[in-house]
């Protein structure tokens, strides 16, 4: 009976230390397995914090200002319309700030102004005499600029320029073209613009003695403007009693030209050039149907090349630092394709 009696109790004495044991395993389980969620939650935490960090770095916008001349209508104003049009296209990752002035105190303040507002990048059409001085110091703070169309002596400034010479090129090849190698030719030369007319007469002068060396040409001054090309011509109608052609280097001008040949009632001219890019001039191609109306594009529309330049070089593109842009003959066989409806300024 003790024996029995031993047994039991041994048995008892066994069981309890099983119990125990088993109720401390469970326990330290426990503390693990919240240890564990613990982590799991920070490390949640701090992926959702950069998360948010990330998306909201990815959201902030480059800021760009635009800076030209305050022009209402023509080609100068054409450059600011196209830099804002180009800017919004760009809404969703640029911020921009246009500024047109009157004179270079006046855009050297709105300089100023961008740098405060912490502007990136600006892109310039700097006509005012100056202006080296303020681009400099937007440079050497640390600001891309790019100037469009104007060459200035700044270190390191970027530049989105048109073909001049090559505008002279491709039009005495489309008067060629459409009268042949023989003819009278009207040049309206623009001496107080300096080297944009001197280029444009340089490439068609350059080029005609090359494709119609018998080609009669005779130059007249004028300006470009309507005004100047309508009274000017005018003038030299009365002087010829006839005209094969005209090399025109502005559509403004062209436009005025166009004026003074319907009103002289002449139809012995049948080409009229013209340099540009303006809707107005556009519209007329069609229309005469009795004269080849053509444009060799130095259109303000390649200021959105400079916007998107000053884009790629903040994003540490490689990026030439002087990009020329060669002209496009526009005339009634493709002018669909460059007319643009929303554009009332130039």
């Amino acid at each position: 009976m003790k024996k029995v009696l031993s047994i039991v109790l041994a048995l008892a004495l066994l069981c309890v230390t099983f119990a125990a044991c088993a109720g401390n395993g469970t326990s330290s389980t426990s503390s693990a397995s919240e240890e564990s969620s613990a982590v799991s939650s920070e490390s949640s935490a701090e992926s959702e914090s950069s998360a948010s960090s990330e998306e909201s770095t990815s959201t902030e916008k480059t800021k760009i200002g635009i800076l030209a001349p305050a022009v209402t209508h023509g080609w100068v104003a054409g450059v600011a319309y196209y830099a804002e049009q180009r800017c919004k296209e760009l809404s969703d990752t640029v911020d921009y700030k246009l500024y047109t002035s009157n004179n270079a105190e006046e855009m050297t303040s709105q300089i100023d102004d961008l740098k405060s507002w912490g502007a990136e990048a600006i892109v310039a059409f700097p006509q005012w005499e100056g202006m080296e001085v303020p681009i400099q110091e937007a440079i050497d703070e640390g600001i891309v600029v790019v100037n469009f169309d104007i060459e200035i002596a700044a270190d390191g400034v970027y530049r989105v320029s048109g073909d001049n010479e090559s505008m002279g090129v491709e039009g005495a090849k489309y008067i060629v073209d459409k009268i042949g190698t023989t003819g009278k030719v009207v040049v309206l030369d623009v001496p107080t613009s300096g080297s944009v007319a001197e280029l444009r007469k340089k490439g068609f002068l350059d080029t005609m003695k090359e494709i119609a060396p018998d080609m009669e040409i005779v130059e007249y001054a004028t300006q470009f403007t309507r005004e100047a090309g309508q009274a000017d011509f005018a003038d030299i109608l009365t002087s010829n009693d006839h005209i094969d052609a005209v090399y025109s280097m502005d559509d403004e001008t062209s436009i005025g030209v166009l004026q003074a040949i319907s009103e002289a009632t002449r139809d012995d001219i049948k080409v009229i050039t013209g340099g540009g890019g303006c809707q107005e001039y556009f519209n007329m191609m069609k229309e005469n149907e009795n004269i080849w109306i053509e444009s060799s594009l130095y259109s303000p529309l390649m200021v959105k090349d400079a916007v998107d330049m000053a884009l790629d070089v903040l994003a540490g593109k490689d990026v030439e630092p002087v990009k020329i842009i060669s002209t496009t003959v526009v005339d009634r066989d493709n002018v669909d394709e460059y007319l643009d409806p929303e554009n009332t300024v130039y």
